[in-house]
């Protein structure tokens, strides 16, 4: 059986990615860093819809649990075809006055999580000569937000780093290909004004997460075997 690893796969963006890869025959394996009940929940909504889901809890950020949590299941349940690099935080504020622990900790998981958790599942594909690197970007990596400088650094460091990935791993024949969503019904967007900001997209309405779920399915398909090194927009037609 295919098996996938998702970050961050306890609520929003990250659940709908482990439910439609669950559907898709895929095993997944959810991963989660605090929230252990609802990862729990998310397995058993997975299994009673006959799919087939493993649990796994570390902090992406930090290199010893990776070491210690990832690397040994990798061992003894690897290795991986399909890795998505869900997880992440955001910080608001304005930089002049923003924390450095907060700087910290958003560059720590956003972009150091991707750097660990991707080295140590890359070995595996290499291995096999296949695999499908999957990475959740943003659309505030392209377009300015106010207070999101931080975030907006990691997202559009994301971005760089799958085009360099791609270069390298495509002699292996792994794929590596980010999915950049604009606002959606879930995560950040869903605390702001809705009409404000769907005066800002052209279809007019927030994304679902089931819609950029959709599209990590697609990077998961044969039908997807000549894309590498891109950048998919999901966003309602903003930033054209």
């Amino acid at each position: 059986m295919v098996k996938a690893l998702v970050t961050g796969a306890s609520r929003g963006l990250g659940e709908a990615i482990a439910r439609r890869l669950a559907a898709d025959g895929i095993e997944v394996w959810l991963h989660f860093h605090e929230q252990a009940d609802r990862a729990e929940e998310v397995k058993q909504t997975i299994e009673a819809a006959g799919g087939t889901a493993k649990l796994i809890q570390f902090d992406v950020g930090d290199a010893g649990q990776v070491e210690s949590e990832l690397i040994p299941m990798l061992r003894r349940d690897g290795p991986l075809d399909i890795l998505v690099n869900n997880a992440g935080v955001a910080s608001e504020g304005y930089m002049m006055m923003l924390p450095e622990e907060s700087w910290d900790q958003v560059i720590g998981v956003n972009l150091k999580g991707f750097f660990l958790v991707t080295r140590a599942c890359l070995k595996g594909m290499v291995e096999q000569r296949r695999g499908r690197v999957i990475t959740i970007g943003s659309l505030a990596g392209e377009l300015a937000n106010v207070g999101q400088v931080a975030y907006a650094a990691s997202k559009a460091g994301l971005a760089g780093a799958t085009r360099a990935l791609a270069q390298e791993m495509a002699r292996w024949n792994i794929l590596v290909n980010l999915v950049s969503p604009g606002p959606l019904e879930v995560g950040m967007a869903a605390a702001l004004d809705p009409k404000k900001l769907k005066q800002t997209i052209p279809l007019g309405r927030l994304g679902r997460a089931e819609e950029a779920a959709g599209v990590v399915s697609f990077l998961c398909t044969d039908d997807a075997t000549y894309l590498t090194g891109q950048v998919i927009r999901v966003n309602g037609g903003m930033g054209m």
